[in-house]
């Protein structure tokens, strides 16, 4: 398997975190934009230093930048990252792109779709026409003209979506290069497995030409006793991800974990934490929730654990390394990445 990790610049000693990981030997770095910093600034920095490994965006929201922005900033980072750039895309959701951008949120399987299409008119040099239901360039009545991008054409960029319900995987199955995946349960992976390949199939390609990119936390507990504080302490941060991560309608997150065994107990978690009583809805969150989607554990359990990823049918491991200080993070991804190497080794 690749290996990977995701940054958000805004955090305190990223920078340095992804500048570390390269050392290690990690092969790709996603930069996140979330609801703080914006992703191409610090992929711009990460550019000039580093070397080897890949860099991504992960992930640019499409409702903050109109097509062609994001296919400018695309191909100015593969410029000057000598071809070392990754293009992912996400849709988000309600809360922060209307919340807080101001931007309808509406048809988002639409406004991806339109929008690859276009990027993918930019990146091969054409003049830019398109007539969409979400996006119309130029715009009709004005006195606007197909043009193209001063830039030189480079059709060689990867587009990976990251996408999580049924329709949105189908999609990505069928235009994208890889998929950004998450709130995943190797046991389960025909959740969403089965739909990119449906994607797939539509499209005439086979599971070869899409990279199965998927993220966990990565935690080493040394006794049991730690392994308890752990878990505990992941309920409080999945009960947000399945109560807060959205609004009371829409959160695609606790979808996900609906679709995987947990319908029930994912709508009391959503109604309590809405309900404002957080407590209650972490209290809700069991430990094999925690432990089927995040690599926590000790050496043992997590070895084993990466296992079944692999054969789930994951080709790029994306770690997010637990610890309080840059040390710790950078410890806990080598122990991480000395498994993986001696996991291929074994193959």
């Amino acid at each position: 398997m690749r290996t990977a990790t995701t940054i958000e610049a805004s955090y305190p000693g990223a920078l340095e975190f992804a500048l570390e990981a390269e050392k290690l030997g990690l092969d790709i770095c996603w930069v996140a934009e979330a609801w703080g910093s914006d992703a191409p600034t610090a992929l711009g920095y990460l550019a000039a230093r580093t070397d080897r490994m890949l860099l991504g965006s992960g992930v640019i929201q499409i409702g903050t930048r109109t097509p062609v922005a994001i296919a400018q900033a695309a191909l100015t980072l593969a410029d000057l990252s000598q071809g070392r750039f990754l293009l992912g895309l996400g849709a988000s959701g309600p809360q922060v792109i209307e919340g807080l951008h101001g931007v309808p949120f509406g048809e988002p399987l639409v406004r991806l779709r339109e929008t690859v299409d276009i990027i993918r008119q930019a990146f091969a040099g054409e003049k830019i026409s398109y007539s969409g239901r979400r996006h119309r360039i130029p715009l009709d009545g004005g006195e606007g003209r197909p043009m193209r991008l001063s830039m030189a054409a480079n059709t060689h960029i990867p587009i990976y979506l990251a996408t999580l319900s049924p329709r949105m995987l189908e999609l990505t199955g069928r235009i994208a290069d890889g998929w950004l995946g998450t709130s995943f349960v190797p046991e389960q992976a025909a959740a969403y497995l089965d739909r990119l390949d449906a994607g797939l199939a539509a499209a005439g390609r086979s599971r070869d030409e899409l990279d199965i990119c998927q993220g966990a936390e990565v935690a080493f507990a040394d006794d049991e006793a730690t392994l308890r504080t752990m878990i505990a302490a992941r309920k409080k941060e999945l009960a947000f991800s399945l109560g807060g991560m959205g609004s009371g309608t829409t959160n695609f997150y606790n979808n996900a974990y609906s679709r995987q065994g947990w319908a029930d107990v994912a709508t009391a978690i959503r109604h309590h934490w809405q309900a404002g009583d957080r407590q209650a809805a972490a209290a809700l969150v069991t430990d094999e929730m925690v432990l089927a989607t995040t690599l926590i554990g000790t050496e043992p359990m997590i070895r084993a654990r990466l296992r079944v990823w692999r054969d789930a049918g994951v080709d790029t491991i994306r770690f997010y390394p637990a610890g309080d200080t840059l040390d710790a993070r950078v410890t806990t991804l080598a122990r991480a990445l000395d498994i993986i190497r001696d996991l291929d080794h074994d193959r």
